[in-house]
């Protein structure tokens, strides 16, 4: 009797030391995943976890640099909008360089290298109406993802803009060993970045910077260039999960692509367990928060629930996120 009791009282203990916030967004997955499972018969299936996985790998990019701008404190609606703006103009030089004859290997170069620069300077910018502007980031994205989404549509008629590189279509289309390109480079992204938050001098400035700015600048921490420096990684992210959107439907569309990935990347970061107020975060739980979003989307598409009841699942989910995090601070 005494030793179940002291083995009850270890587990006990135990539990008590356990990090249920740390690890709140890992347990919700497994629960989420085990209901839908029992829910229906499908979604066990190899091809309906790699599509879950596919669909949520490009909003869980953006979310990855969404995380280093929450962290400071900040946030970044214009991402979206971004995608579109960015995929359009690689497109149409991709497109150009093609027609002009000057081989499929350049234009490749061409259309990538230009969507990772504007992504570049749009984050950039970004950044620096933040910092030096010192404008909250709330105004200044929301300003940007309407001049983003503009210039979109003013740049691609409003239309749909087609590859001519079947190269460039390929690479969406293209696996390594089961699972497709853009779920490798999230993860490869997601390693990236938990070393830069969780092994380096930034990574800790970026935390210092998120709680408080003040605190961090009296620390000799130069709290401006860190702001930067995220909303910058963030636009070069988003270039990235550009040209991997773009590759997968070797199009864009220049009113509908990106829309709604704001509200998906900043719902996946919350989800996993980093704070609206910023001063810490969770790459790898940003990531699971992304799969949770997918796995509720395609349970409630097994269903057949109506697909525009899905905003209102995803809305509330957020709400609840954020209203778990408030008790528990």
């Amino acid at each position: 009797m005494e030793g179940a009791t002291a083995g009850g009282t270890g587990v006990s203990a135990l539990l008590k030391r356990f990090d249920y916030q740390k690890y709140s967004s890992f347990i919700a997955l497994i629960v989420l995943f085990a209901i839908s499972a029992a829910l229906s018969p499908f979604f066990l299936r190899p091809g309906n976890l790699v599509n879950i996985l596919t669909q949520v790998s490009y909003t869980a990019m953006i979310g990855l640099g969404q995380a280093f701008v929450i962290i400071t404190a900040g946030i970044d609606l214009s991402v979206g909008s971004l995608v579109a703006f960015n995929s359009t103009v690689g497109l149409i030089l991709l497109n150009a360089v093609m027609s002009g004859n000057g081989g499929e290997g350049l234009a490749l170069v061409v259309g990538i290298g230009a969507t990772l620069a504007i992504g570049f300077v749009s984050g950039l910018f970004n950044g620096f109406l933040v910092t030096r502007g010192k404008l909250a980031p709330f105004i200044v994205t929301l300003g940007t993802m309407a001049v983003f989404r503009s210039l979109a549509l003013f740049i691609g008629d409003a239309g749909e803009i087609t590859s001519q590189s079947q190269t460039f279509a390929a690479i969406g289309l293209a696996n390594i060993l089961i699972f497709p390109v853009p779920v490798w480079v999230m993860l490869l992204l997601a390693a990236v970045m938990d070393i830069i938050l969780n092994r380096t001098r930034y990574g800790r400035y970026l935390s210092a910077v998120g709680s408080n700015s003040r605190v961090a600048l009296f620390a000799a921490i130069n709290v401006n260039r860190v702001k930067l420096v995220a909303y910058t990684i963030t636009g070069v992210i988003v270039s990235i999960s550009a040209i991997l959107l773009a590759t997968r439907f070797n199009a864009v569309s220049t009113s509908n692509t990106g829309v709604g990935y704001e509200l998906d990347s900043i719902a996946a970061v919350i989800i996993g367990g980093t704070p609206i107020t910023g001063g810490r975060g969770s790459i790898w739980g940003t990531i699971v928060g992304a799969i949770v979003l997918g796995i509720i989307n395609n349970m409630l598409n097994l269903l057949s629930v109506s697909p525009y009841l899905q905003g209102t699942v995803k809305g509330l989910v957020i709400i609840g996120a954020v209203y778990i995090q408030r008790q528990r601070a």
